[in-house]
């Protein structure tokens, strides 16, 4: 079967400035790519900077006309997280875009972050919030729009209020759909704070459906030295336009969320096909686990007390 083209139309975000975690691969390469064809100067913060550079020189190829500047951030280190604050807002500029793409997942083992986290945890969720939490001066110049990209598995599961940080036990899939939930919790109470307090900020959710993206591909760094099992029945099927989508269509739910001017506030948009694996983006209804006000005022409070960062407008 032919695989089927998928796209949007981005509207034109000249004089827009961006921020992408996790843009050096995968989706969030896409990302930066797409936002810099549509004139925004894109913002790359990176944990690895070789693939960074090569990511920059990727997009450069491809768009001339591109703006992309690289620095440095590593997720799982909540003094990096601050570093990066501290540089963005000494450079004072607004900020219009914000997508919370990066992550990791699924370790085979229990690993934690520099600063005792579970991995999954401490990188997917306390990570970003630290940083919405360091660039909301930026984000409120810039009345942004910020994008937080959850996962499938955030309709999985629960958060483990017992051992949020997988201490006793650890199972890899259940540590990342918390994980995802968490993201998804805190995207939303970020937009009912900022609607009530006036920050200026909107905030919704994305996701990707399911791709063959880097997320399981052998990433040494958590421990994976080989494809998983699940990814060759994902590049199988995505291969052939069949349920899955492909690393190009996968983060155009993120960018729609971002960009187009229609977006809700508050909502989430993922791939329309069955069962939101892939194809076209559009708004979607929103996860039962994330429509709880009570549980995500939770999340909001325990990360601030984690994290010892405060997001105050």
């Amino acid at each position: 079967m032919a695989r089927r083209t998928i796209d949007i139309t981005i509207p034109d975000l000249t004089g827009k400035r961006a921020v992408v975690t996790g843009a050096s691969d995968g989706m969030g390469l896409v990302m930066a790519s797409r936002l810099a064809a549509a004139g925004a100067e894109v913002i790359m913060p990176v944990r690895n900077p070789r693939k960074g550079e090569a990511a920059v020189a990727t997009i450069v190829q491809k768009i001339p006309s591109a703006t992309v500047k690289l620095h440095s951030l590593d997720l799982s280190s909540l003094e990096s997280v601050a570093t990066l604050g501290d540089t963005l807002r000494a450079d004072g500029r607004p900020i219009h875009l914000l997508i919370n793409n990066a992550g990791v997942m699924t370790p085979p083992d229990r690993q934690t972050t520099t600063d005792g986290f579970e991995l999954q945890l401490g990188t997917n969720h306390l990570g970003h919030y630290a940083l919405v939490a360091h660039l909301l001066p930026l984000l409120r110049a810039g009345y942004a729009r910020v994008t937080s990209q959850i996962s499938i598995a955030a309709n999985q599961h629960a958060i483990n209020w017992d051992d949020l940080n997988w201490e006793r036990s650890y199972n890899g899939d259940r540590a990342y759909s918390q994980s995802k939930i968490a993201v998804g919790l805190f995207g939303l109470e970020l937009e009912r704070r900022s609607r009530a307090d006036g920050w200026g900020i909107t905030s919704n959710l994305s996701h990707p459906g399911v791709a063959p993206t880097s997320l399981l591909a052998p990433r040494p760094e958590v421990g994976r030295t080989r494809p998983t099992p699940r990814l060759r029945l994902i590049r199988a099927l995505s291969a052939r336009g069949i349920l899955f989508g492909t690393v190009e269509s996968a983060p155009l739910p993120a960018i729609m969320a971002a960009t187009d001017p229609a977006a809700k506030p508050g909502a989430l948009y993922g791939p329309s096909w069955p069962g939101h694996l892939g194809g076209p983006p559009a708004e979607q209804a929103m996860y039962g686990r994330l429509r709880s006000t009570e549980e995500a005022k939770r999340v909001w409070q325990v990360s601030k007390e984690l994290t010892g960062v405060q997001i105050e407008g």
